[in-house]
């Protein structure tokens, strides 16, 4: 008895991968994702019933923003029972982002959510569009052999490699291999076959999907650095216009002891502000306390966001500034690892 082949629901937001070039102007162009199978006709030789939705205006990478991510999360909710995974394209420029963002906005999946692009055009010889697109549709159909889906969290596919979503970050504008996660292995590496590190997949506690759409703009980030003009951020800590600030600093966590600086910083916290520390280190974890740099920010309420990304930081506050009652429930849940998204001491 045949078995039916597995649904996937391709994405198209925009990017890189979704371009072709016009044949009379030479200039790059948008192409319709309905005749996908026109540019990508080995998409045919996979046991993959597939299916394309466009945003109806294809969004440039650096133009992705709250609203669109609200629209993605909401058409992987809207089709979820219909689909046993679903393929998001995207541009890779804010990728790691609007994958970040997802993961909090759509916790509890119980199916896979791969996030895919590409450094050059699908409709260039050379695209690496064609293996990121090919293997995450892959992905988003792949069964372990009780018969679950292999990935079931918010993802990020690229160039052989499959990463969590709210682990990743983009480290290069020209290399295909244009992702990382510095501070959680990959989840899978597509070679002759696609080996999964089993162990390191996540599995939600929540016995269904829990869709939560809202997220706030009231967020700043600051990245330190040496001599950086304290006056001329003073607007940042302005309870007026943020809520919280996400703090890069260095090392393990450390700021200059400039007055100034600590005084703002300790205003704010004591107006309701928050400040969420995180290492603007590529790896490494923030350890708050561990010099006398960084005493301060424990002594006054400064939040240690431990290994989170820069992605993953802002996209969390967001996502808690609009889903908690009081700022002590969201200082209580930063420390906390709601999907993956940063390790527990």
């Amino acid at each position: 008895m045949n078995q039916a082949k597995p649904k996937v629901l391709i994405i198209y937001t925009g990017g890189t991968i979704g371009m072709i070039k016009d044949p009379e102007t030479g200039q790059l162009k948008s192409f319709d994702f309905n005749h996908i199978y026109k540019h990508v006709p080995e998409i045919h030789r996979l046991n993959v019933e597939l299916s394309t939705f466009s945003f109806e205006e294809p969004i440039d990478s650096s133009e992705m923003n709250p609203v669109y991510w609200v629209q993605i999360a909401q058409t992987v909710r809207d089709n979820y029972d219909k689909y046993n995974g679903f393929v998001i394209l995207h541009g890779s420029d804010t990728m790691a982002f609007s994958a970040s963002a997802l993961s909090f906005m759509l916790q509890g999946l119980k199916k896979p959510v791969i996030f895919t692009g590409s450094q050059l055009p699908i409709g260039t010889i050379r695209t690496d569009g064609k293996e990121n697109l090919i293997t995450a549709i892959e992905i988003a159909a792949d069964k372990d052999p009780q018969g679950q889906p292999y990935v079931q969290e918010v993802a990020v596919y690229f160039e052989y490699s499959l990463y969590r979503g709210n682990r990743s970050s983009k480290i290069s504008a020209n290399q295909f291999e244009a992702f990382s996660s510095p501070n959680y292995p990959e989840l899978a590496r597509a070679g002759v076959n696609i080996e999964y590190a089993t162990d390191r997949l996540f599995r939600s506690k929540l016995s269904e999907l829990v869709y939560q759409p809202n997220l706030s703009s009231r967020v700043g980030l600051l990245k330190i650095y040496p001599g950086f003009p304290i006056e001329a951020y003073r607007s940042l800590f302005d309870r007026a216009q943020t809520d919280a600030i996400v703090l890069e600093t260095f090392g393990a966590g450390n700021a200059p002891s400039n007055e100034v600086f600590r005084g703002l910083i300790q205003e704010y916290i004591n107006e309701g502000g928050i400040a969420l520390n995180i290492t603007q280190c590529s790896s490494g974890a923030v350890q708050q306390g561990k010099y006398e740099t960084s005493s301060f920010f424990s002594k006054v309420g400064v939040v240690s966001g431990n290994d989170l990304t820069t992605e993953a930081a802002l996209t969390k506050l967001m996502f808690l500034l609009e889903n908690c009652a009081t700022k002590e429930e969201v200082v209580k849940k930063l420390a906390q690892d709601l999907c993956g998204e940063m390790r527990m001491k």
